[in-house]
């Protein structure tokens, strides 16, 4: 009796995880940033605790905001796309399978077998047949505005209330150091995370969100420690 391997995909997961890692890494970057560009001019630390929950609110609110107008912009367009090859599949069905079956044609798949599989593939679902293979539209990466605002908008809290926290509990002169180290030590950690999520290789996710992170707060420390010595 043949043995059947079963197979994991990660497909999937592509809608809900882009949005997720952005949204997390977003978070902690920007808050983090905020924090140790406003630390580093020397600001009281509830003046500094105020900057950061007012970060996390309103890049939350963003975060939720930006994600569902892209995404619904999105869908619009998968929908318009799909509401016109319904309109050709009804009026043009000969065209329709021919075009199908040229696609299969390129991919490698002969002639008359293509011409068999696209009959068939039209014959139990012409619109998901070209869907997937004419237009590119997948269930798996079907876009969903909702899904994906919040998402957003719950990692982007998380990820924002990592610095915040560490800011609330670290003494005033470690701050600083305190603040980029650790927020490096949770990126670093986001893309692991993501990379192990969507079955991808480890370390260049984990360097590249990194990398970026570490980027982002040298620079802003460094225009806040300037701003702070001339305000």
């Amino acid at each position: 009796m043949p043995h059947h391997r079963s197979e994991k995909h990660f497909n999937g997961r592509i809608g809900w995880l882009r949005a997720a890692v952005l949204g997390a890494n977003d978070g902690i970057i920007s808050t983090a940033c905020l924090l140790l560009g406003v630390a580093s001019a020397n600001v009281a630390r509830h003046e500094l605790l105020i900057t950061g929950v007012a970060a996390l609110v309103a890049g939350a609110m963003s975060m939720a905001a930006g994600e569902y107008v892209s995404v619904s912009s999105q869908a619009d367009t998968e929908k318009a796309e799909l509401d016109r090859e319904r309109k050709e599949l009804e009026e043009q069905p000969d065209a329709e399978h021919r075009e199908l079956a040229s696609i299969y044609v390129a991919r490698g798949v002969a002639p008359d077998v293509a011409r068999q599989v696209a009959q068939q593939l039209m014959a139990h679902d012409a619109l998901s047949a070209h869907a997937r293979d004419e237009l590119g539209i997948h269930e798996a990466s079907a876009a969903r505005p909702v899904e994906a605002a919040i998402t957003s908008a719950i990692t982007f809290s998380v990820g924002a209330a990592l610095p915040l926290l560490t800011a609330l509990i670290t003494p005033t002169t470690l701050l600083v150091p305190t603040l980029g180290l650790t927020s490096m030590f949770f990126l670093v950690g986001l893309g692991i995370l993501a990379a192990k999520a969507g079955g991808a290789p480890l370390l260049p996710a984990a360097l590249r969100v990194g990398f970026w992170g570490a980027l982002a707060m040298i620079v802003t420390s460094i225009i806040g420690k300037i701003f702070g010595t001339f305000v």
